[in-house]
């Protein structure tokens, strides 16, 4: 093997650039078969083949600014909008396409879907660590920044890496006083400047809750912007029964009643978005009482209406077209009582 060769490979390593790293090992190989060790030219081809070439391993250690987040496998419902947009996302990064900006209220699934595009596309995904990043002495968060975008580009394996900043609106900084405004000004140069100089196949994502409050000069370093605030009532009320099927498998004492779930959820005159729903039918499921299987319904439809067991009433849940089975359901009373004292009023 010539000299020029080795150190090629050690260059490419060192620089993380895989590319490049695997057309030279490449070419070691047919310098092999060419030599006649077809053994060993078949071996470097299948390591290649099979993705399991020698490519730069991460050392974590070197992570001063960003944290490595577990992207789980929990179901991530989305209208068909923004599951449309994701996978936009997904054909793009063939393109060079790399710098996304997802816009919306709390709660709409922006973290989540960046984990699921990193699930789905096998990467890694970092979140920038704020707490580290922003420093009260004066120029010094510029100075992280610039730091931060040189890690990204220097540590990590482009082509296996998603960035997150999430909730990139924390760089901004009390604006109370003049210093903090100017300071303000200039973390935001290093970020335009950090975005400009990004490796084209890193893929980076930052979430906001602020849009409106941008700066102009930053919204357009981005290639595009997803807004998550694109739920229809209809979009709500699957997603709910989605995060309920996936729930109730792990509370064994509990019983399926989609129709009666999907009532309640439907009664509702402004659905909250999957952040709080998740929150909002699983806490009925943990607190439900183990000897009454729809206890859980109850539960929820309180939480829903926002009112005490004790001031639940009967005409009301008629009312909102509950039915006499339904409403012995969520208030414990039997059916015959809950006719009769229908009836009598």
């Amino acid at each position: 093997m010539k000299k020029e060769t080795v150190i090629n490979l050690i260059r490419y390593y060192t620089e993380n650039d895989d590319y490049r790293f695997r057309n030279e090992a490449y070419e070691i190989a047919r310098a092999f078969d060419k030599a006649g060790d077809r053994e060993l030219a078949e071996y470097i081809m299948a390591l290649l083949s099979d993705g399991l070439s020698f490519v730069p391993q991460i050392n974590e250690d070197n992570l001063v600014f960003l944290k490595k987040i577990k992207v789980n496998g929990d179901p991530l419902p989305l209208p068909k909008q923004i599951e449309s947009d994701l996978l936009g996302i997904v054909n793009a990064l063939k393109s060079g396409v790399n710098k996304f900006l997802f816009q919306g209220s709390p709660g709409t699934g922006k973290t989540e879907s960046v984990k699921h595009l990193a699930r789905i596309l096998g990467r890694d995904c970092y979140v920038v660590d704020f707490d580290t990043l922003i420093d009260s002495k004066l120029g010094q968060t510029t100075r992280n920044i610039s730091n931060l975008f040189q890690e990204i580009n220097k540590y990590l394996i482009a082509q296996k890496s998603v960035i997150l900043f999430d909730e990139i609106d924390a760089l901004a900084l009390d604006r109370t006083n003049s210093r903090d405004v100017r300071e303000m000004g200039r973390a935001t140069t290093s970020v335009l400047k950090g975005l400009d100089n990004l490796d084209p196949n890193v893929l980076l994502i930052a979430t906001t809750n602020l849009y409106n409050h941008f700066d102009k000069a930053l919204t357009r370093r981005f290639d595009y912007i997803i807004n998550f605030n694109r739920y229809e009532k209809e979009d709500l009320i699957r997603i709910s029964e989605i995060l309920l099927n996936s729930y109730l498998p792990k509370f064994k004492h509990a019983s399926s009643n989609v129709r009666l779930f999907k009532k309640i959820i439907s009664s509702m005159s402004d659905i909250p978005y999957p952040g709080d729903l998740k929150n909002m039918i699983r806490s009925s499921l943990a607190f439900s009482n183990p000897n009454d299987e729809y206890d859980y319904l109850k539960r929820l439809y309180i939480a829903v209406n926002n009112e005490d067991e004790s001031e639940i009433s009967l005409n009301n849940i008629q009312d909102k077209g509950f039915t006499v089975r339904e409403i012995e359901i969520l208030t414990g009373i039997s059916k015959s009582k809950v006719a009769r004292e229908l009836k009598s009023r």
